[in-house]
């Protein structure tokens, strides 16, 4: 994981899994697939107040204290702790991406959203289309369309693609695939049709993506 903004005396990466954190029937926002989590953009990023920031020191300040005392119950401690922290970036993370003071943005909308989320990351090799995650959904694809609008968010199809293309920009870089075999992985049964898609949305072939993305120079999508 790269850390892009501060310096290693700033940041501490707090690293956990499923097993140890994961709320599957209450609080969805909070849970292992909430909004922290299956995030359709992009790894979500928090600013936070210096009176936030002091309340997230202290949360960490306590988990560190739990892992070096090693008294009982230690792990559910930190699990509150643990807890709390995602609470307050979840609600930080919906007041500066989702919260405005003109629209009244229904629950239902959110969990769309978080809905849509967790099944475009299930299926992006699989469904391209709108209407493949409207059925999901159980709704029509116009009104996934008109959600995603009230949400002030892109557009169910562009964020689809971004999806795909993300992966397709990690295979390339980390892989020796050729582009033929990639296009396949992503559900894309001609591969000259996947290479227009790049082509068009990146600035660049894929083969020239990944020799240029080696030598250090970056494309945005």
């Amino acid at each position: 994981m790269d850390i892009k903004k501060g310096n290693a005396d700033e940041s501490i990466l707090l690293h956990y899994n499923r097993d140890f954190y994961c709320i599957q029937i209450h609080d969805k926002e909070v849970a292992c697939d909430g909004i922290l989590f299956h995030n359709i953009f992009e790894i979500p990023k928090v600013e936070l107040n210096p009176e936030e920031a002091v309340i997230i020191r202290n949360l960490l300040k306590n988990i560190k204290d739990e892992l070096e005392w090693k008294q009982s119950s230690n792990e559910e401690m930190i699990r509150t702790y643990l807890k709390q922290i995602i609470i307050h970036s979840t609600r930080k993370w919906k007041k500066q991406n989702l919260e405005t003071e003109r629209v009244s943005i229904p629950n239902n909308d959110l969990d769309v959203f978080r809905d849509f989320s967790r099944n475009l990351e299930i299926h992006f090799r699989q469904k391209h289309n709108v209407a493949d995650y409207a059925e999901l959904l159980h709704i029509a694809p116009k009104t996934l369309t008109h959600k995603f609008k009230n949400l002030n968010l892109e557009s169910p199809n562009q964020l689809i693609i971004n999806r795909i293309l993300l992966e397709a920009k990690r295979l390339l870089f980390y892989t020796d695939k050729p582009v033929k075999e990639i296009a396949y992985d992503l559900g894309y049964e001609d591969p000259a049709y996947f290479n227009r898609l790049f082509t068009n949305k990146v600035g660049s072939t894929p083969a020239h993506f990944k020799k240029n993305y080696s030598s250090g120079k970056k494309y945005n999508t």
